[in-house]
């Protein structure tokens, strides 16, 4: 039996980018985007009606930005998650989107297969990041190693895999860096997201790069 396509919900303030997002993707077999709109207000109605897999988000809209956005949406709806697409790599640009719960983050400059494979990776539940935001994350990362910091109790190793998770390294790369199997490394990560209470690996990402934030009694994404 043929998979349910990804519902997908875009959202840009810019007309004629909105609309070449939608007809380009929605041309992929399994993708179907089930709106388009043009502010963040009407982003969080949307995801509201129709429920998506995925929100692809711009950051500077009118009446609602993408990162307040993104805030309502994965507070009201954390299992849904939202790809920001923007012409912004900053790092107050990517730390506010990461800190208001989005689980991917790319820029315009990223053509048609790459924003794909990032739609049907932020379907699966996981982070994808451009690579010059990864560039930009390891540079935080290196610079917030050396605040002090409430690590929940972890081990060296896992802190250290903390780290690096927090440089956007994947599980087989971590394993590869550490010379350790990648079971081994799952272990670890299983370990150290039951201490911190980390949800997924977005959560754990926000953490390494804002040392001392945690996530509230119920698990909700960083403030």
């Amino acid at each position: 039996m043929t998979p349910a396509p990804i519902t997908l919900v875009v959202a840009d303030d810019q007309a004629t980018v909105r609309e070449a997002l939608v007809v380009m993707l929605d041309l992929a077999a399994d993708v179907s985007v089930v709106a388009g709109v043009a502010d963040g207000e009407a982003a969080v109605r949307a995801v509201e009606e129709h429920r998506p897999d995925v929100v692809l988000m711009d950051l500077t809209m009118p009446v609602l930005g993408g990162v307040e956005a993104t805030r309502r949406i994965r507070e009201a709806e954390p299992d849904i998650a939202v790809l920001v697409l923007t012409t912004f790599d900053d790092d107050e640009s990517i730390l506010a989107a990461l800190q208001a719960g989005a689980t991917g983050y790319l820029t315009k400059d990223a053509d048609r297969a790459t924003i794909l494979n990032a739609v049907r990776t932020a379907a699966q539940g996981q982070t994808v990041l451009a690579p010059e935001v990864q560039r930009r994350l390891l540079a935080l990362a290196t610079r917030s190693a050396r605040r002090p910091r409430d690590d929940f109790g972890l081990t060296a190793r896992e802190r250290e895999i903390l780290g690096l998770i927090g440089e956007g390294l994947r599980n087989p790369e971590i394993a590869a860096r550490l010379v350790i199997s990648e079971a081994t490394v799952k272990t670890h990560i299983n370990n150290l997201f039951a201490k911190a209470g980390f949800r997924n690996r977005a959560d754990a990402v926000r953490y390494a790069l804002n040392p001392g934030r945690q996530p509230d009694v119920r698990g909700r994404p960083f403030p």
